[in-house]
């Protein structure tokens, strides 16, 4: 069984991750993982807190000579933004801001200091997340399964392109400070993201991940919780902000009959069994069809906002404006990469699920003497 834990605050002193399950022998890169936190940190529209932060990841345990040993990985990312005077006989905070966790979590823990709701519920825990999805990534890799993610929607200005799995667009994507394959749309969406900062106003969209490589029996029909969407669903909603998610062609479906929305199903020598077309996005029963998984997912305008809103002080009662916290303009090409990492670990999950063992090699065999048997069909 293949877990995770985090524990850390944002301004604490470290952001901390522990990995059970994953097998031993597999060659793991702290270089791959630290470009992945590089890829979150680096984009377009983020808060000044990201030019200070390094983000780079260290292995504390479970790894030995770039392998893992089967044990417990402990890795951890220290934050240079550490402030100890947060942390003891800080002024308390009183004002919550509507729309993140500031009020319901001082009710829920009993807290008299939303400071203690802040530090924990704030995004910057998704960057230890970032880096133990990217494990998840280089286990992965070794079965030729690759994740990639683009934005395709910023504000309402939106990228209508199809995602190609090819070198020169996927490069696009990556050069780009807002992840837009198209120059054209990156060019309006800066602009808008430029335009939103001076209003003192934040900017939703959305963002896409696809996962190509996946063999076909990942997840099952048989129990609701075994559904492959239904994980990968919870895991992008566990994202902060977001607050939608689709496979395929997703809320589409709603406005095309049937028998133009399945996926017709087609066989030869070549490909074996194939869909002509991948409206469900990859999978059909809670369970991977051997097409591309095809993720897109809405995120809310970050609602730590310059421009005041109004709320009540928690002490008074009375009615104030909100605080500002530093926060990003925009936080979606942000969460295109946390994206991957979160698709990634419930990918490797229910792939260790299927093909369990403790060494790397078992695994291995395992997988290949399934691959033997399903590509006779």
């Amino acid at each position: 069984m293949l877990r995770f834990l985090t524990a850390g605050e944002s301004h604490g002193r470290a952001l901390i991750g522990i990995i059970e399950g994953l097998p031993s022998n597999v060659n793991i890169d702290t270089d791959y993982i630290n470009r992945d936190l590089y890829r979150r940190k680096n984009v377009f529209g983020r808060s000044e807190r990201m030019k200070m932060e390094e983000d780079r990841v260290k292995i504390l345990s479970g790894i030995r000579d770039g392998k893992t040993t089967g044990a417990p990985i402990a890795i951890m990312i220290e934050n240079k933004d550490y402030r100890p005077e947060l942390f003891s006989n800080s002024e308390k905070i009183y004002n919550p801001r509507p729309g993140h966790a500031d009020l319901v979590g001082l009710l829920k823990y009993n807290l008299d200091d939303i400071r203690d709701v802040i530090e924990r519920a704030s995004a910057r825990e998704t960057a230890i997340r970032t880096a133990i999805g990217s494990i998840a990534k280089l286990f992965l890799n070794n079965f030729d399964i690759r994740v990639y993610s683009r934005v395709v929607n910023i504000g309402g200005i939106k990228d209508e392109d199809e995602f190609l799995i090819d070198e020169e667009y996927i490069k696009k994507v990556e050069t780009s400070p807002v992840r837009c394959g198209n120059k054209e749309i990156e060019e309006k969406m800066m602009k808008l993201i430029i335009q939103a900062s001076e209003e003192g106003d934040t900017l939703g969209g959305i963002f896409e991940v696809l996962v190509a490589g996946l063999p076909v029996g990942l997840g099952s029909y048989v129990h609701y919780d075994r559904r492959i969407n239904s994980r990968i669903g919870a895991a992008i909603l566990s994202i902060p902000g977001v607050k939608g998610v689709e496979f395929g062609k997703g809320f589409e479906l709603s406005s095309i009959p049937g028998s133009s929305a399945v996926d017709e199903i087609g066989y030869s020598e070549e490909k074996g069994y194939f869909r002509r077309t991948n409206n469900m996005g990859g999978i059909e029963g809670g369970i991977t069809n051997r097409e591309n998984l095809v993720i897109r997912a809405v995120m809310k305008p970050i609602p730590t906002l310059r421009k005041s809103v109004q709320t009540v002080n928690v002490a008074t009662k009375e009615k104030v404006l909100s605080r500002y916290e530093r926060s990003d303009i925009t936080g979606v090409p942000a969460a295109s990469v946390i994206a991957e990492s979160v698709v990634a670990w419930e990918i490797a999950c229910e792939f260790l699920d299927k093909f369990s063992g403790d060494s790397f090699e078992d695994v291995e065999n395992a997988y290949m003497n399934y691959i033997k048997r399903v590509s006779k069909y």
